[in-house]
């Protein structure tokens, strides 16, 4: 499926959902895993937010820029919690993580991806 403006965030969303779903299941195969709690944690919450903002953008919703500005903070704290530790999927999933959250960082930027959260504003301002 080719969604034009938004293909490569898209992308970036589901190649970030898969590096923390397999960071997350690896985690659970560590011989310390009360100590990996935390990034097994952040790793369910960031792909279920990464799928989320990957099926918001194709389906092109006006809410997509603000679920995109979420799924950044969430990428941002995950990748932070992965880089503590020197697994590879750890280092694997942090560097998914930058990425998807710089590329939801720009679509959320971008004009037209703006819409929904103009309505949102102009709507609850009264206008």
């Amino acid at each position: 499926m080719r969604n034009g403006q938004y293909e490569s965030c898209i992308e970036a969303c589901n190649e970030c959902a898969v590096a923390c779903n397999y960071c997350a299941s690896s985690c659970l195969q560590e011989d310390n895993v009360k100590m990996m709690a935390k990034c097994i944690s952040l790793d369910l919450d960031c792909a279920a937010m990464c799928r989320l903002a990957a099926d918001a953008m194709a389906r092109q919703s006006e809410c997509a820029a603000d679920i995109c500005e979420l799924c950044a903070e969430i990428c941002d704290a995950c990748g932070e919690e992965c880089e503590k530790h020197d697994m590879e999927h750890c280092r694997n999933c942090a560097a998914a993580c930058r990425k998807c959250a710089d590329e939801c960082r720009n679509m959320a930027q971008m004009p037209s991806s703006k819409q929904g959260a103009t309505r949102q504003t102009s709507a609850s301002a009264g206008v």
